[in-house]
């Protein structure tokens, strides 16, 4: 068996160590695994209602921006979400923006018209090593699928739009992970993040602090791991329950990025690293005419806590994303092997201890 999974940090996860521990949040997937066909789309809800009726702040960082993502433009300016978040490949971006902007027109028929037009907002990894990109498989209908899918328990690993994802020359995908962190004065707050892994050189692998990566490089295929260009990317989203507003919310999408170099990314040129934090804590209504909340904002002083939760809760799925994946076999019979299967063997408490681990 492989060693058990760390657990990263001080802070308790919540009951299910995933984004959802965040009330209301829900995930969903659809999961395409036909041949060369290994790829999907995955959706985060930020509560059941009409998203574009009920906005949510939220903040993005975008720490290298090499991606093809549709809608971030306008959440870096208006600061709030219209639509779930979709995850998906590269070429299957256009289909899922449109699947969201058609659920919103036949929820909305104004929209468009006497409202606003909608923001759908969908990031992407490029999948193309083990799935046949260019046969842009992901439709509408999967988008649907995902979200009648949406629920609290969250699958990772190799499903969704994880399932044709790589990370560090071994099987990448989706991963989550939460945190929950109390502060004098502000109360019991969850963090929960959800993550897109498709990136990574695997002799610059990190699990928990340890420098496993060049020893795995070893044991997988020698010394060539090592000349490979960084070229995939990462997508970080976080979830809080935390009354912050879309700049608060941009700040704590930026600690997403320590919980990824910890990992051993270095944000390639090739890599697009992009977080998104988004609150549940209170809505925003599209109608002007409707009356916009008074919240009290969690005070700048109290955040430490929550960009603490950020960074672990990060670290932690990206290895959840790591530990859950299965070996796939995809395009032109590419194989990217599980990191569970190389750890097989390898000491239960490998990872217990403060120091790294060598070959």
């Amino acid at each position: 068996m492989a060693p058990a999974i760390p657990h990263i940090g001080s802070l308790p996860s919540g009951r299910r160590d995933a984004i959802t521990d965040v009330a209301r949040v829900t995930v969903g997937h659809a999961t395409l695994d036909e041949g060369d066909v290994q790829t999907g789309v995955t959706v985060v809800c930020p509560h059941a209602g009409d998203a574009y009726q009920q906005r949510v702040p939220a903040g993005v960082a975008v720490l290298n921006g090499f991606g093809k993502s549709v809608g971030l433009l306008q959440v870096e300016e208006l600061g709030v979400l219209e639509t779930p978040i979709a995850l998906t490949n590269t070429f299957s971006v256009p289909a899922m923006a449109q699947a969201q902007i058609r659920e919103c027109v036949a929820r909305n028929p104004e929209c468009g018209r006497s409202l606003p037009t909608v923001n759908p907002l969908v990031f992407e990894c490029n999948d193309g090593f083990l799935n046949d990109i260019q046969c842009m498989g992901v439709r509408e209908e999967h988008y649907l699928q995902a979200r009648a899918a949406a629920g609290a328990e969250v699958a990772q690993g190799s499903v969704g739009a994880g399932r044709g994802m790589s990370s560090f020359a071994l099987k990448g995908g989706i991963g989550s992970a939460s945190r929950r962190v109390s502060a004098p004065g502000a109360g019991l707050h969850t963090v929960g993040a959800l993550v897109l892994a498709n990136y990574g050189l695997l002799p610059h692998l990190r699990i928990a602090g340890h420098a496993v990566g060049a020893r795995l490089a070893t044991q997988l295929t020698g010394p060539s791991v090592a000349a490979e260009p960084e070229k995939g990317s990462i997508i970080m989203l976080l979830a809080t329950d935390a009354a912050l507003d879309a700049r608060q919310l941009r700040r704590l999408a930026q600690r997403a990025g320590a919980g990824l170099a910890r990992t051993g990314s270095f944000l390639g040129h090739g890599s697009g690293d992009i977080a998104l934090a988004f609150s549940t804590a209170y809505t925003l209504p599209q109608r002007r005419e409707q009356p916009m909340p008074a919240v009290a904002l969690l005070h700048d002083g109290l955040l430490d806590g929550l960009f603490q939760a950020a960074a672990d809760s990060v670290e932690q799925a990206i290895l959840h994303a790591l530990w859950h994946a299965r070996a796939v076999t995809g395009r032109n019979g590419h194989v990217r092997p599980a990191l569970t299967d190389l750890l097989r063997g390898w000491p239960a408490d490998a990872f217990a201890n403060p120091h790294d681990v060598h070959a």
